[in-house]
C-alpha cells in the first residue's frame, strides 16, 4: 500500500506542465528572489517599452498571451526574439536572435556583458535591492560578443544591440516558456532570465518583470497546490518542519519525509521493481514523455495502473482500471491561471455518464483505502486551501464570484498583488546567480547529425486528446509534419510531402516533410500533438539535475528516405 501512494505522490499527473513547465522555474526563479511564477499580469505587457521572448512561440502557444504582445508593438515596443526558429512574432520584431539550440545560456551571459561594459546595468536597483552582483560580473566578463558568437552563432553586432534595447527601455518585460526550461540546463537558463532582469532593475514596475508562461490553463494552480514530487501546497518545503506539521495536524496523517519520484525517475523505479502501481490523472505520457518506448515498457510491466480520464487516451488503453473524470464544463472549482490569477469555474452540464468530478473519485477512493476524506462540495476545498496555502489565505468563493483575485492574498480584506516584489523581495535581497554555459547533454555526431526540437501548433492543444476530436481543428490542422530547412531538404533530396524515416538513439518514427525556411539549417521541428508520427519516441529523456525536467528540446537525429 505505501509503494502504491508514493507512486501516486511521485507522478504528479494533475497536469503534464505543471513538472514540465514549472519545474524548472521553482527552484530558479525562487533561488533568484522568491517566486516561480509571473511577475506581472498578461494586460501589463501592452505596458512594456521593450520584451524579450525566449524560448516561446507565444502567438502558437499562448495566444491570448500574444495579442498583449502586438499590443504593446502597436504602442511603440521594440521586440527582442531569442529563437532558433523563425517563429511569426520574428515579422514584429525590432530584432531577432537565432542562436545554436541550447546555447541560451552563453546569449544571456552575452546580453549582460554588453550591458556591463558600457554601464547600462541599473546601478541604484543593484545597490539597494539585490546581492552577490560582484559574483555574476565577474562570471559574465569572458562571455563578450565574439566569445558568444563562436558558441551561438548569433552575430555579435546583433547581441549588443539587443542588450541596449533591453538595458535603455524605461521598462522591459521578459517572457519565457518550455522552450528553455525543457533542458538538462533549464535551471541555469532560468537563473540567467532572473540575472538580466535584476541587472537591469526590471522588476516590481508596471511593463516589467519576468513572466514564465504556463502550458495548460491550471498550470499555476496545479504547482501551487503541490503537484511536484518535492514540495507541500504554496511551495511549502518537506523540510520545513513547521509547515509540515501544519498539514499532519490538519489531515491527520504522518506525511514523508523525502521528495518523491519525478516522471522520468518513475519509470526506471517501476522496471527496477520499486514502483508495483500508478495513478495517472489527466495526462496522457505515451505521448507526452521523452522516450516513450521507455514508458510503454514501464507501464506494460506495471502490476497494476489506474488511469483517470475523459477519452481514452493512448495511455489509458493500457491501463487496467480507467475512472471517467469530467470536463470544465460538468464541474465547480477553481482555475489559477498563467498570471496567478484565481477564477472561478461554474459547471454548465451535469456530468455525463458515469463521470463525475475528479475531486468525488479521489475521496471515493481514498475512503476505500481507509482514509475518510470527506467533502460536500468544491467551496470546503477551497476554505482548506486558504487555512494551509499562505498566499490564498484570502481567498474564497464569495470574494472571486465575480472577478478572479492575484495571489498572494494574504488577508479576506487584502485586494490581491497583480505585480511582484514591487518594494521587496520574498527572500529579502534579490540573489544573483553565476551561470557558465553548458552544452546540452546530447550532440549532432555520431551518424545522427542533425537537432531535432519540439513545441506545439496553434490548432492543437498537447497530446490532442480533446483537440483532435474537434472536427474543425483537425479540418484546419489534420496531421504533424516533420519541418525542416530548404538546404537540408536539398542535401536529402527531399520535397514537401515526401515520407522520411527519422531515427535518434532511442527509437524512430515516420513522418512527412514540410520544407519551410522556419527552421534553421541543421534544426528539425516536430510537434507532439499527433500519435500517427510520436515524436517524444524520439526525444531525451536525461534531465536537469536540479528540477529533473527532460531535455526535449534537444535530441540528435538521422533522416531517411522512404
Amino acid at each position: 500500500m505505501q509503494k502504491f501512494v508514493r507512486a501516486v505522490i511521485g507522478t504528479n499527473n494533475i497536469d503534464h506542465c505543471a513538472r514540465l513547465c514549472h519545474a524548472p522555474t521553482v527552484p530558479g526563479l525562487v533561488k533568484a528572489f522568491g517566486s516561480g511564477a509571473m511577475t506581472n499580469t498578461i494586460a501589463d505587457i501592452a505596458q512594456a517599452k521593450a520584451i524579450l521572448i525566449t524560448g516561446s512561440n507565444t502567438t502558437e502557444a499562448h495566444p491570448i498571451v500574444g495579442l498583449s504582445v502586438r499590443k504593446a508593438v502597436r504602442n511603440g515596443a521594440k521586440l527582442i526574439v531569442l529563437d532558433p526558429r523563425r517563429i511569426e512574432l520574428v515579422e514584429l520584431a525590432e530584432i531577432w536572435l537565432s542562436q545554436k539550440p541550447g546555447t541560451d545560456v552563453a546569449v544571456l551571459n552575452g546580453l549582460m556583458n554588453v550591458i556591463l561594459t558600457e554601464g547600462l546595468e541599473g546601478k541604484e536597483f543593484i545597490k539597494t535591492r539585490t546581492e552577490d552582483f560582484e559574483n555574476l560580473k565577474k562570471t559574465v566578463e569572458k562571455y563578450t560578443p565574439e566569445t558568444v558568437e563562436k558558441i551561438s552563432g548569433v552575430p555579435a553586432a546583433d547581441l549588443r544591440r539587443a542588450a541596449r534595447i533591453f538595458a535603455e527601455a524605461e521598462e522591459a518585460s521578459i517572457l519565457y516558456a518550455m522552450g528553455i526550461t525543457q533542458h538538462t540546463t533549464g535551471v541555469d537558463n532560468v537563473l540567467s532570465v532572473a540575472n538580466l532582469a535584476l541587472l537591469t532593475g526590471n522588476i516590481g514596475r508596471e511593463g516589467a518583470g519576468v513572466n514564465p508562461l504556463r502550458g495548460h490553463n491550471n498550470v499555476q494552480g496545479s504547482s501551487d497546490m503541490g503537484a511536484l514530487f518535492n514540495i507541500l501546497p504554496g511551495y511549502q518545503s518537506l523540510d520545513d518542519t513547521k509547515a509540515k506539521f501544519k498539514f499532519e495536524k490538519k489531515w491527520a496523517v504522518n506525511l514523508p519525509t523525502n521528495p518523491g519520484l519525478s516522471v522520468v525517475e518513475i519509470n526506471d523505479a517501476i522496471l527496477e521493481g520499486k514502483i508495483k502501481a500508478m495513478y495517472i490523472m489527466a495526462e496522457n505520457p505515451m505521448l507526452s514523455d521523452p522516450d516513450i518506448n521507455h514508458v510503454k515498457k514501464a507501464l506494460e510491466a506495471i502490476d497494476f495502473l489506474v488511469v483517470q480520464e475523459i477519452f481514452m487516451s493512448e495511455t489509458a488503453e493500457l491501463a487496467d482500471v480507467v475512472l471517467p473524470g469530467v470536463t470544465f464544463a460538468e464541474k465547480d472549482g477553481t482555475f489559477t491561471n498563467t498570471e496567478r490569477r484565481v477564477q472561478r469555474v461554474r459547471k454548465a452540464i451535469e456530468p455525463v455518464g458515469n463521470s463525475k468530478p475528479d475531486w468525488q473519485i479521489i475521496c471515493e477512493i481514498s475512503k476505500l483505502l481507509g482514509y475518510e476524506m470527506d467533502y460536500s462540495d468544491p467551496s470546503e476545498i477551497m476554505a482548506e486551501i486558504s487555512e494551509l496555502v499562505p498566499q490564498y489565505a484570502g481567498i474564497s468563493y464569495p470574494r472571486i464570484e465575480d472577478e478572479g483575485l492575484h495571489w498572494p492574498c494574504p488577508s479576506k480584506d487584502h485586494p490581491g498583488t497583480p505585480i511582484l516584489h514591487s518594494q521587496s523581495f520574498t527572500r529579502g535581497l534579490g540573489k544573483f546567480h553565476s551561470v557558465e554555459y553548458r552544452p546540452p547533454a546530447e550532440q549532432a555526431n555520431g551518424g545522427y547529425s542533425h537537432i531535432l526540437t519540439t513545441g506545439r501548433y496553434l490548432y492543437h492543444f498537447h497530446t490532442g486528446t480533446m483537440s483532435r476530436r474537434a472536427k474543425g481543428l483537425t479540418e484546419i490542422c489534420p496531421e504533424g509534419f516533420l519541418e525542416i530547412n530548404p538546404e537540408d531538404a536539398t542535401a536529402q533530396n527531399l520535397k514537401s510531402g515526401q515520407e522520411v524515416l527519422l531515427s535518434s538513439r532511442r527509437g524512430e518514427i515516420r513522418a512527412k516533410v514540410k520544407v519551410t525556411k522556419r527552421s534553421p539549417k541543421g534544426t528539425f521541428f516536430m510537434t507532439f500533438h499527433f500519435a500517427e508520427s510520436p515524436v517524444n519516441a524520439l526525444t531525451n529523456p536525461a534531465l536537469d539535475p536540479i528540477a529533473k525536467i527532460p531535455e526535449f528540446k534537444i535530441s540528435a537525429v538521422k533522416i531517411t528516405r522512404i
